[in-house]
């Protein structure tokens, strides 16, 4: 035989030995409840524990999560801009708005009176519910004053933690004989 032949045998031969060994790791019979094999678990020296203070960037993470309060003002729905009505009549002011923040407009929300006279409407008054991406009419009945003369009252809207957001909305009007 040659040396070749020789040195191929033996490896096969050393590779058979070695193989025998190398059968894989396998659970007593008897205890079934038994891995057959545990892998190694890494167990920190000293445990840790961290302690996480809270500062402006974690405070800003949960900003950034939040939602975003917007109005945005679509168009007047009656009593256009300049519009004349009569001394002491009943106005009813009716807008179109649209829900374009994220939040859904629930309990809390409100319109206030944020320029000019009430008009004897009252403020603050409940902003209709209204889920994100919707429109909706918002609407508020006035009374002209006596005086003639021209009148504007601007109203916006407030989240429940009083912060205005959004278009604000208003009614100019003259008062005629």
């Amino acid at each position: 035989m040659s040396k070749k032949i020789k040195t191929i045998l033996g490896l096969i031969g050393i590779l058979i030995f070695l193989s025998g060994c190398l059968r894989p790791l396998q659970a007593d019979p008897l205890e079934s409840d038994v891995p057959a094999f545990v892998p190694p678990t890494l167990i920190p020296a000293t445990p840790t524990t961290e302690i996480i203070e809270p500062t402006s960037q974690n405070v800003n993470m949960t900003q950034a999560v939040a939602c975003i309060d917007n109005l945005t003002f679509i168009q007047d729905e009656t009593i256009p801009d300049g519009t004349i009505v009569t001394p002491g009549s009943s106005i009813e002011k009716k807008w179109e708005v649209k829900n374009s923040g994220t939040c859904n407009w629930g309990p809390g929300y409100s319109i206030q009176l944020t320029g000019g006279p009430s008009l004897e409407a009252p403020s603050p008054q409940d902003l209709f519910p209204a889920r994100s991406g919707t429109s909706l009419s918002i609407r508020i009945e006035f009374t002209a004053p006596i005086e003639e003369g021209k009148y504007r009252s601007a109203w916006q809207a407030y989240n429940p933690d009083g912060i205005a957001f959004g278009d604000s909305f208003y009614i100019d009007f003259v008062v005629e004989e």
